[in-house]
């Protein structure tokens, strides 16, 4: 399901399964735009709000029930909520999947993240910064567990 205005851009053997979701932010000036590249599969129960931009690079595997979070819908003030207000322009952000990037089950990235190359991201973990490439980081907030980046992974 597309929700929202929204450019997108989805590169050759993309692999969308069904029950995933793709919204677009209705407030503000920008038309939000999602990249997709080569050889990208992204399973059921997915959910991409793209607020800005959201970039998800060559040879991304996303697990099920996985959430790219580029906006939340809602402000922080609980008044302006109640009051049913959108979210504001400092609470939305860019997100970056570099190329080869797995997401396990159940992974949460939030908006102004970019996920290196080759990094792999346990199931469950709730990314809130920048990981680097080629490594395996889990937890809610992720963390580094360990490298990964070996001779076969350049």
């Amino acid at each position: 399901m597309v929700i929202g205005s929204l450019d997108i851009v989805i590169g050759d053997r993309v692999r969308l399964a069904g029950m995933t979701t793709i919204s677009g932010r209705a407030v503000g000036q920008r038309i939000p735009k999602l990249t997709i590249g080569n050889n990208v599969d992204i399973n059921w129960r997915t959910s991409i709000s793209v607020g800005n931009h959201i970039t998800i690079g060559n040879n991304v595997r996303m697990a099920g029930d996985c959430y790219l979070a580029g906006y939340p819908g809602h402000p922080v003030n609980a008044k302006l909520r109640a009051l049913g207000h959108p979210d504001d322009e400092t609470q939305i952000g860019e997100i970056t999947l570099e190329d080869d990037v797995w997401l396990a089950t159940g992974v949460k990235v939030l908006a102004g993240v970019t996920i290196g190359r080759g990094t792999i991201v346990g199931a469950g973990s709730v990314v809130t910064k920048d990981l680097p490439s080629y490594v395996l980081a889990a937890g809610a907030p992720a963390k580094v567990i360990k490298s990964i980046k070996d001779g076969n992974n350049e």
